[in-house]
C-alpha cells in the first residue's frame, strides 16, 4: 500500500467520523445513554477543527496521487 494510499484512507475515515459525530446526533445519544450528556460542551471545539484537519489530509493525498510523487 503506498502512502497516498494510507493518507486518503485516514483521511476519509476520519472525515466519516468527524461528520457522523458532528452532523448526525450520534455521540449526543451513545453519550446520554450513558448518562454522560452534560459532557458535551466540548465536543464542538474538537470536532469541527478535525473536520478541517482530514479534509486537508484529503485533499493532499489526491494532489499527490494526481502528479504520481511520493511525500518524504
Amino acid at each position: 500500500m503506498s502512502t497516498q494510499e494510507s493518507m486518503l484512507k485516514t483521511g476519509i475515515i476520519g472525515e466519516a467520523i468527524a461528520i457522523i459525530c458532528c452532523i448526525t446526533p450520534a455521540l449526543v445519544v451513545l453519550m446520554g445513554a450513558a448518562g454522560l450528556g452534560a459532557r458535551l460542551g466540548w465536543a464542538d471545539y474538537i470536532h469541527l477543527p478535525l473536520l478541517g484537519i482530514c479534509l486537508v489530509i484529503i485533499v493532499i493525498a489526491v494532489m499527490l496521487n494526481r502528479r504520481g510523487e511520493q511525500p518524504e
